[in-house]
């Protein structure tokens, strides 16, 4: 795969950074038009936005860090290489989430409706963001053999072993949170309770990231135990799922008995 796609003068356009430009311009594209037809102010959408991408990338190298912690013990000068590359998804997830809660907080925004609303997004840019992963050649799965069907070589790769046949987590990744995206889409107009669309996008999340884990060859991913560091975090994100699924409606107020005027800007 090429991470370096082309040069523009002194400046280099990398398929892992073009991708992720990608991923959050088509998922704020797409919370814009979806919130549009709710009746969401711009302006409020793209502060939201905003909160949860920067919030969201702070998540993603702290959590990168944390994974990192024994080494930089070990060797605090791999500190700034450590801060220049490294990213953890579900850093991201749970930093943007943090980023949105507050927002909503701030601005009165309804927070499971907005989840709601945002969670197609998400799955729909991870699998933008993977294809990216696929260019740098991170993220890599482990060695098979050469006769397998869907092995990858990468030929040149800062982060993959070059030259040798692996399982390309990259494109599994990829294809299951697009087809992730799909269901959630299906879903949004069939559940009517708030926070259950969420639910479902960290309990469908959370399972496929669990098991494909098993599969990654990349060692620098942080351990717990005898599970990965992100497979630790898809317990509870599983967990948590599971209760804004089947579980949170019995807590939410029926507006209709309650008295109380259902929040038209996001119904």
């Amino acid at each position: 795969m090429k991470n370096n796609l082309f040069s523009i003068g002194p400046f280099t356009i990398h398929g892992y950074g073009l991708m992720m430009a990608l991923a959050i311009l088509t998922a704020y594209f797409m919370v814009e038009y979806r919130g549009k037809k709710r009746g969401l102010d711009e302006d409020r959408l793209f502060r939201l936005a905003l909160c949860a991408v920067l919030s969201g990338f702070l998540g993603s190298k702290l959590l990168y860090l944390l994974t990192r912690l024994p080494d930089l013990i070990a060797e605090p000068s791999i500190f700034w290489d450590c801060l220049a590359d490294g990213w953890v998804v579900y850093g991201s997830i749970i930093g943007g989430i943090l980023g949105a809660w507050i927002y909503c907080r701030k601005s009165g925004l309804p927070f499971l409706k907005t989840f709601d609303l945002v969670v197609p997004s998400l799955a729909l840019a991870q699998g933008i963001g993977r294809i990216g992963c696929l260019l740098a050649g991170c993220c890599y799965g482990i060695p098979v053999s050469a006769d397998n069907p869907i092995a990858i070589v990468f030929p040149d790769s800062s982060f993959a072993p070059s030259g040798v046949p692996l399982l390309p987590t990259q494109i599994i990744s990829s294809g299951l949170n697009f087809l992730h995206f799909g269901v959630l889409m299906l879903l949004s107009g069939r559940l009517k309770k708030d926070g259950q669309l969420a639910g479902c996008y960290l309990i469908f999340y959370s399972v496929g990231r669990f098991v494909l884990e098993f599969y990654r060859g990349d060692l620098i991913r942080g351990k717990v135990g005898t599970l990965s560091t992100s497979q630790f975090i898809s317990i509870f994100m599983c967990l948590i799922g599971v209760f804004l699924l089947f579980f949170l409606s019995r807590f939410q107020k029926n507006p209709e008995t309650s008295g109380q005027k259902p929040d038209a800007a996001l119904d």
